[in-house]
């Protein structure tokens, strides 16, 4: 008789670096540049690397020989700093230091202020309404209040305001020659309905696996799609080398003065929309544009409201840069949420974030499906995984403090979300919730044996020298094969079950059979096929499936 009932598990992948935590564990790119295309006839185009098939195969643990990292960055691992969903971590000193020497201090970033009641954007972006969540506020006990980025037309999310507000300031003759940006997505669709209505070329460049409704969107707006590299990192190299060969105007995604003050505009519109006192904004982390542009604002005018960044766990650059107290990149990055899958946040949003946030919150990619469920629940909308991501944020961080009665806004920041992603989102949400469980059994055919297996669930053969190991692999023909080709033959595979995750990969949970003194072999192995993996140890259930 077996048994298997698997909860979410707490297990870190493994990685190199040593993890910083206050609690136990959670568990020269070159490329051949495609001939500028005319406006009226919207292409996507793929730069290759040089050796095609690397491209493919390409193994995280070589981004060094891309020369993507700047030298002065040190690679940094997401697992090396982690702590509880709903916590505020990594708080900056300012924000952490005594009445009279820092911590209450006017912070300087009254330069914005004038930026942002100056921007542009309302040309083409318009005031999304602050809606109230009714569901979300009888379930948390709280004043749940949802900032509607999602409703913003053409584009479904805010890149647009932080895109137009740069672009419309440029000369004529900038204009003229067009101009050249690199996105996941949604900065891509702000870069061309912007060109669109200043009547310029736009070129953008994209990681490989962006989802393909980013894609159509873009295309559709008149852009050219370029798409190259793996990350968001390598598309902007791309974008930077393409605008200094060709004279071309590159628009950052965040790291910009004119873009941080379009997105600003979203924080003085919660401030003349909110009808009561505020407890804290919830933002969505990427390179760290709208977080920065929200906390110049806010705190300019109301300086006792908390701003506060949320991040997924496999994607936390800005949390790590703020404990570091200095940019880092990470060594690899989770895609699930591919809006706010940035290496590297950028040195002024950092610079602006070290003195006004108040902190950090780091959810799970479970947590976000759970808030995309609730929010399709609340409002009837579907948000793509980054527009989730606040909210996951906001829902953690109320629970955690058993926060009450406080009014809380949560960016909902994009709705792009790819169709085929839907069906991995709903298997994921109640995980999220902790409402689901799956059981599977296997017993003679006979009636007397479901009452014998609950009885005696606890009565237990072992399987000798066995381990249960759990690999992320990539979503591309050939990565599972690899995986199973790397161990075939030299240790017997007694279990496998895999998981597609979309554009983040797949899971695959693994059993071997490997003595103890083979153990340091079948690391090894493991460490040079470049997938990220943990051993499954920590779950409570994992008795019933490989019992000791």
């Amino acid at each position: 008789m077996e048994a298997l009932c698997f909860v979410a598990s707490p297990t870190p992948l493994f990685r190199t670096t040593t993890q910083h935590s206050a609690f136990p564990p959670i568990r020269t790119l070159t490329l051949n540049t495609p001939k500028k295309s005319n406006k009226n006839q919207p292409s996507i185009i793929t730069a290759t690397l040089t050796n095609p098939k690397e491209q493919i195969f390409h193994k995280p643990s070589r981004l060094d020989s891309l020369n993507t990292t700047p030298p002065e960055l040190m690679k940094v691992s997401s697992a090396s700093l982690v702590y509880e969903s709903g916590f505020l971590g990594v708080v900056p000193e300012k924000k952490a230091a005594p009445a009279g020497k820092g911590g209450d201090g006017v912070h300087n970033a009254t330069t914005y202020l004038t930026k942002i009641l100056s921007s542009k954007v309302y040309d083409v972006a318009v005031e999304t309404p602050l809606d109230y969540a009714s569901k979300l506020s009888e379930r948390l006990g709280v004043h749940f209040w949802l900032k509607r980025e999602d409703l913003q037309p053409g584009v479904f999310s805010f890149k647009l305001r932080g895109a137009y507000n740069m672009m419309a300031k440029l000369s004529r003759e900038q204009l003229d020659r067009g101009v050249i940006c690199s996105s996941a997505g949604n900065h891509a669709q702000g870069v061309a309905l912007s060109a669109q209505k200043l009547g310029c070329d736009a070129v953008v460049a994209m990681p490989v696996a962006t989802p393909e409704i980013k894609l159509k969107a873009v295309e559709r707006l008149g852009a050219t799609v370029v798409l190259v590299g793996e990350s968001y990192e390598q598309a902007q190299e791309y974008s930077r080398k393409r605008a200094r060969e060709e004279g071309l105007t590159f628009v950052p995604g965040f790291d910009h003065p004119d873009i941080i003050a379009g997105q600003g505009t979203v924080g003085m519109e919660i401030v003349r929309q909110m009808p009561a006192p505020l407890h804290a904004i919830f933002v969505p982390v990427g390179g760290g544009g709208l977080i920065a542009g929200i906390s110049a604002y806010v705190k300019t005018v109301y300086p006792g409201v908390k701003i506060i960044g949320v991040e997924p766990y496999d994607a936390n650059s800005m949390a790590l840069s703020l404990y570091h107290q200095q940019r880092i990149m990470l060594d690899k990055i989770g895609r699930f949420a591919d809006g706010v899958a940035v290496e590297v946040v950028g040195k002024e949003t950092l610079r602006l974030c070290t003195e006004l946030i108040d902190g950090v919150v780091l959810v799970s990619q479970d947590a976000i499906c759970a808030s995309i469920k609730d929010m399709f629940e609340e409002k009837r909308a579907v948000l793509e995984p980054a527009g989730a991501l606040a909210i996951a944020g906001a829902e953690s961080y109320c629970k955690y403090y058993g926060l009450k009665g406080e009014n809380v806004v949560a960016i909902t920041s994009g709705a792009n979300m790819n169709f085929d992603g839907l069906r991995l989102v709903s298997q994921l949400a109640d995980d999220g919730r902790r409402r689901k469980s799956v059981l599977a059994t296997f017993v003679p055919e006979n009636r007397e044996n479901i009452k014998e297996f609950c009885q005696l669930a606890g009565d237990r053969s072992s399987i000798e020298n066995e381990i249960l190991c759990r690999f992320v692999i990539p979503d591309r023909p050939g990565a599972l094969m690899k995986l199973l080709d790397a161990f075939r033959g030299r240790w017997n595979i007694s279990m496998l079950n895999y998981r597609g995750q979309g554009e983040s990969g797949g899971n695959v949970l693994m059993g071997l059979q490997v003595v103890s003194s083979e153990m340091d072999e079948f690391k090894a192995l493991a460490n040079r096929l470049g997938y990220d993996y943990a051993f499954e140890t920590g779950d409570e259930a994992l008795p019933l499936l490989m019992p000791s």
